[in-house]
């Protein structure tokens, strides 16, 4: 059964109303969270929840952490590439659940390297705004490790550890609007 409110058809991101973002350790002692302000996506919902999907098109180059340093060597060969890998990208495989809480899993790319992964998601509602569009919200989230993904590069502390941490929590805050 598809969430109450939601109609079956197209429902088109609405990046002014959402975000992908990231937190990853810096240091051992501390978090770095960012997003990404290029995003794409679509949710096609269907007659049931097991023929719902949703794609995703995030732009490498538009990672941001607030820091012009760390956001040029991010980009860079060292992590992204974005210059050979312009694009991640995320595309269901399965959605799973019932009211308010999903289980959606599907197959992300990041640097070339696809895995599967499954974002733990909670469906806020449907909204009809006062301009008479229909507007659905997700919450979703998951842990990766970067180094699945190819992004291996790090530099040793003087303490011990290691400078960036190897799990990267995504999260997603997303609104779509029905076409």
């Amino acid at each position: 059964m598809i969430p109450s409110g939601l109609t079956t058809g197209t429902w088109n991101f609405d990046a002014s109303h959402s975000e992908v973002g990231f937190t990853v350790r810096h240091a051992g002692i501390s978090k770095v969270r960012g997003k990404f302000d290029k995003v794409e996506a679509t949710l096609t919902v269907g007659e049931t929840i097991a023929d719902t999907t949703v794609t995703a098109v995030i732009a490498a180059d538009s990672f941001n952490s607030n820091d012009a340093n760390r956001d040029g060597h991010v980009k860079g060969a060292d992590f992204f590439d974005v210059e050979q890998f312009p694009e991640l990208t995320f595309t269901a495989t399965g959605i799973e659940g019932s009211g308010e809480t999903y289980k959606v899993t599907g197959d992300l790319t990041i640097k070339g390297i696809t895995r599967t992964v499954v974002l733990d998601t909670e469906f806020n509602g449907v909204a009809v705004d006062p301009f008479g569009a229909t507007r659905a919200g997700f919450s979703a989230s998951t842990v990766i490790s970067r180094k699945d993904f190819g992004l291996t590069w790090n530099a040793a502390l003087e303490t011990g550890g290691v400078l960036v941490g190897d799990k990267v929590t995504i999260t997603v805050d997303a609104a779509f609007v029905a076409a």
